[in-house]
């Protein structure tokens, strides 16, 4: 089990190695001038050749690719994210302040997909074929279809522009993190409807099951001990992809309903080229994707002790 778990953290690490390399090399061949755009974004006014000259040097953008990215990795393997080439201020106060935002925000979107699937994956199970199977296919399948960014327009101009019960924008009161947080949650659980549904009646075919039944074990043991460790497999990992890319889902549902967090952290960085802001982000979000990912691996052999058994 250590040897496995050495293993995949080995892998996490080569995948953020490869993940910061091509994200700097993204942004450094990105095209147009990002001394210019830094600059401007600083003095918001006409500038001179000398001025942006001085920003080129000051971000070190006049150097060349590998000096310049071991100059970012460097204090970023101390956790040092640096500080933004426009506002000259520590990077991590500045993003941390966004993810106390976001973060909060995918974990509702969560529990409300959570909250939906569970129950519905469940009823449509006891009767497979039925007319409740069916009902819930349709719901997720018109749940998955449906785009986030549409579906929190319509959730907008319904509840807060047509009934006036919920705010639209900003995020002043527990109030305001209700439409996005449904926005996501209503994606998550197409998303977990189906693959519930599809673990409990896969596991439920097992060819092994009806001996425990002709040995007297009951149906409640039977689900339990037998149905439920095979039925989670495909639920974790769905879980642990959905709680990684809820982040990235709510960045564009951060900006629909003009919420603060790492959407609007992301696009004002981008506008203004602030590098530095943009690998924070980047980086960030693949600590997310890896670590998720690595956890998963680890519970999927506390599950099934086969799979580990496989890799020896």
């Amino acid at each position: 089990m250590i040897a496995a778990v050495l293993g995949l953290a080995l892998r996490a690490v080569v995948v953020l190695s490869g993940t910061a390399i091509l994200t700097f090399a993204l942004l450094w061949n990105a095209p147009g001038d990002p001394a210019q755009a830094i600059a401007m974004a600083r003095f918001d006014a006409l500038l001179t050749e000398d001025v942006i000259d001085q920003v080129r040097a000051e971000v070190g953008l006049d150097a060349s690719f590998w000096p310049a990215f071991w100059a970012w990795l460097e204090p970023l393997l101390q956790f040092d994210l640096g500080y933004s080439a426009v506002t000259g201020r520590p990077v991590w106060p500045d993003l941390w302040a966004a993810i106390t935002y976001t973060f909060p925000l995918a974990l509702a979107g969560l529990a409300i997909g959570l909250a939906i699937s569970l129950p519905l994956a469940t009823l449509a199970t006891r009767r497979p074929g039925g007319l409740m199977d069916r009902l819930a296919v349709a719901i997720a399948s018109l749940g998955a279809a449906i785009p986030a960014y549409w579906l929190g327009l319509l959730l907008i101009l319904l509840f807060a522009v047509q009934l006036g019960w919920l705010p639209a924008m900003g995020a002043r009161t527990p109030a305001h993190a209700i439409l996005p947080a449904v926005t996501l949650g209503l994606g998550v659980a197409a998303s977990f409807t189906r693959i519930i549904r599809s673990g409990i009646l896969e596991a439920r075919g097992q060819p092994f099951l009806p001996a425990f039944r002709r040995r007297g074990v009951s149906s409640k043991d039977v689900a339990r001990d037998h149905v439920a460790p095979h039925a989670a497999i495909p639920v974790v990992t769905v879980f642990g992809l959905e709680l990684a890319f809820l982040l990235e889902g709510a960045v564009l549902v951060e900006v629909i309903f003009g919420r603060p967090g790492l959407g609007t952290f992301l696009v004002t960085a981008i506008t203004a080229r602030d590098f530095p802001h943009v690998q924070a982000v980047v980086v960030v979000t693949a600590l997310v994707f890896v670590v998720v990912n690595l956890l998963i691996d680890i519970l999927y052999r506390v599950i099934d002790p086969r799979i580990g058994e496989q890799d020896a």
